[in-house]
């Protein structure tokens, strides 16, 4: 099992304790990166796929753990873009 299929199992079990970083991580393995600038300023941030599509969220702070509804805010996006 490669990093990527156990950094989405992990994500997939909904976790209580994923990182930002993690989150960055698995975006990136679906092609997104952190947009910069834009409408994004402060804690909110934007993964683009670099073709005009945006999956928005807020980073966490203090600490860097995702609250569960992020979780699955991103999931649904990833499933309704047929990515799941």
């Amino acid at each position: 099992m490669s990093k990527r299929d156990k950094l989405l199992g992990r994500f997939l079990s909904r976790p209580k304790d994923i990182t930002f970083e993690e989150t960055t991580t698995l975006m990136g393995h679906f092609g997104y990166y952190i947009a910069s600038g834009g409408k994004t300023g402060g804690s909110r941030v934007s993964f683009t796929d670099g073709k005009g599509d945006y999956i928005r969220i807020h980073k966490p702070h203090p600490n860097s753990i995702l609250k569960l509804y992020q979780v699955d805010d991103i999931l649904t996006a990833l499933s309704e873009r047929g990515l799941l």
